[in-house]
């Protein structure tokens, strides 16, 4: 990949949208992870108003330490910059607390997930609001295209998909390119929407070299079939994602009136 080159036209194509759609810049969530880190400095090199938001709703400590320590080096880097945090945390108790009770279960626990991610949207399309900016998702290409790693109206809910084309392993090339904090790049990849740590590799049951993998070999025509151990278990994993997320991925199903019924 021509890094350099790639940061510049995505950088480029931001700063074009928004002039062309008459805003001035970008609000990004930051969670301290990379693919935010990446984000929202290809969209501080727009020269744009930027707008960096904390969002901790039970937040691990190092999510947090990790998130203000880019958002601080961004600051420090371009003057576009600026940040808020949103405590979102009574948010989320006083909501959970209105909804029906049970124990807690995989269900519950991906339901809750879920929830913070779409207050995390609503929270960012109010300070896009308020600010005249388009709110900047983080999705790569894996997570939106190959297994559907994300929550559908949270963080999949965005105005404009800047690295949604690259790989993990593409993000963490510009990530080293545009000078992401050490400890952002080593960091093991994780959502955010737990209380305690759980990486994605945790809940997906794979790498994202692993899923990268899958993608290409998919992608060439081969099947599942020709592969053994471990190899067929990863492509049975990306199968898996892939298949039930596709309600995700595909637009949403409109109903054609007929015209023999109208």
């Amino acid at each position: 990949m021509q890094t350099e080159k790639v940061a510049t036209a995505i950088s480029k194509w931001l700063k074009d949208y928004a002039l062309a759609t008459r805003v001035k810049g970008y609000v990004i969530g930051v969670s301290g992870g990379i693919d935010s880190a990446v984000t929202s400095t290809l969209c501080a090199m727009t020269g744009m108003d930027v707008l960096c938001v904390e969002m901790p709703i039970h937040q691990h400590a190092d999510h947090v330490t990790r998130a203000q320590e880019h958002i601080k080096q961004l600051k420090d880097r371009f003057v576009n910059v600026r940040d808020v945090r949103t405590d979102l945390t009574p948010v989320f108790d006083s909501f959970i607390n209105a909804m029906p009770q049970g124990d807690m279960n995989d269900v519950r626990a991906l339901t809750e997930g879920n929830s913070r991610a779409r207050l995390r949207m609503t929270t960012l399309y109010f300070h896009a609001g308020m600010n005249s900016l388009l709110v900047a998702g983080t999705g790569n290409k894996v997570e939106d295209f190959g297994v559907g790693f994300y929550t559908k109206y949270g963080d999949g809910g965005v105005d404009i998909s800047p690295i949604a084309d690259l790989l993990k392993s593409e993000v963490y090339q510009l990530g080293d390119f545009l000078k992401v904090p050490h400890s952002i790049m080593t960091a093991a990849p994780s959502d955010g929407l737990y209380g305690a740590e759980r990486t994605d590799e945790d809940q997906i049951g794979a790498s994202y070299d692993e899923l990268e993998w899958a993608m290409d070999q998919l992608a060439q025509g081969r099947s599942v079939e020709s592969f053994t151990g471990r190899d067929r278990e990863v492509l049975n994993i990306y199968n898996s994602y892939n298949s039930r997320n596709q309600h995700k991925m595909l637009p949403i199903p409109v109903w054609e009136f007929p015209d023999n019924l109208r």
